[in-house]
């Protein structure tokens, strides 16, 4: 199965009026157990994205970057590779350049005038690539900024920042906040909904990790269709793997332990997939074994 575009998948999930899930990863552990999850999902197609952190842990984009389109280009299901929160446009132009099929340019901290203005210019770049682009407003409520609980995003500026950007997909402010180790977010479903109405490009739900499932089935229902996951991802890794330590501290083979953190994501994301698609599925059994390629 090729590459394909993240515009590709996100338009078939809206069209059917399911999420699409976007998976963040770290390395390449997650990068290959977010690929095993959906192939395990009814063949369920994925976005794999690459934050701008994410990046910076690894130095530069390049080896994270081309690793993840290998990973995708590999892979028996349609695989996006997306640049999640980039706030340079320099780091855009290396993603693109690279072969990312996507990008999100994060120019929220900027006033509304000046974001329009960057996030256009990087639209028109990147469109002139053929690469598709999502972005978000800045600061609606909350000091801690867009994706803060009391944060909310404007209808009707949302879709004016559309008209005036270019863009392909907007991130909203409806209640989630990223990070979050809890999973009790209250999303403004009425809210959701109006900017369903105005907006004429998919939404994107940024901090998905502290919404609990139905939360995300009723984001869906109510017109969200792309869906940001990092964290949890994160906690169920860092779990599996403490447990394998606990239970071998002999081992020195970080195969081992580090393939009990994929073999976890991996069942979360199918799992999770399940529930952007409205179904419920059963959980799929991934061992260790079945993780490490010796």
């Amino acid at each position: 199965m090729p590459l394909v575009g993240t515009g590709e998948i996100v338009g078939a999930a809206a069209a059917a009026r399911h999420g699409c899930g976007a998976f963040n990863a770290i390395q390449l552990e997650h990068i290959t157990a977010i690929i095993t999850g959906a192939s395990a999902a009814a063949e369920a197609p994925v976005i794999v994205q690459l934050s701008q952190n994410a990046v910076k842990y690894h130095g530069s984009l390049a080896p994270v970057g081309t690793a993840a389109l290998a990973a995708a280009r590999e892979a028996a299901i349609p695989v996006a590779v997306h640049l999640d929160h980039a706030e340079s446009a320099d780091l855009v132009r290396e993603a693109v350049a690279l072969g990312f099929g996507s990008v999100m340019f994060d120019a929220s901290k900027l006033d509304y005038t000046d974001n329009v203005r960057a996030t256009r210019e990087v639209a028109a770049y990147c469109h002139d690539h053929g690469v598709w682009v999502e972005a978000e407003l800045g600061e609606v409520g909350g000091k801690d900024g867009v994706h803060a609980p009391g944060a909310r995003t404007d209808p009707d500026e949302a879709a004016e920042f559309v008209a005036s950007t270019g863009v392909d997909a907007l991130a909203v402010a409806v209640g989630s906040s990223h990070a979050m180790l809890t999973r009790d977010a209250a999303l403004d479903f009425d809210l959701i909904a109006r900017l369903e109405e105005r907006v004429p490009v998919p939404l994107v739900l940024h901090g998905s990790s502290g919404v609990p499932d139905e939360g995300l089935a009723e984001a869906v229902r109510a017109g969200m269709t792309k869906i940001n996951i990092a964290t949890q991802l994160n906690k169920v890794f860092t779990a599996a793997v403490a447990d394998d330590w606990r239970a071998h501290p002999e081992r020195v083979d970080p195969r081992k332990y580090l393939g009990a953190g994929r073999a976890a994501v991996a069942v979360e994301v199918r799992r999770l997939l399940g529930v952007l698609k409205l179904d419920h599925v059963e959980p799929v059994k991934v061992t260790i074994e079945q993780t490490l390629r010796d």
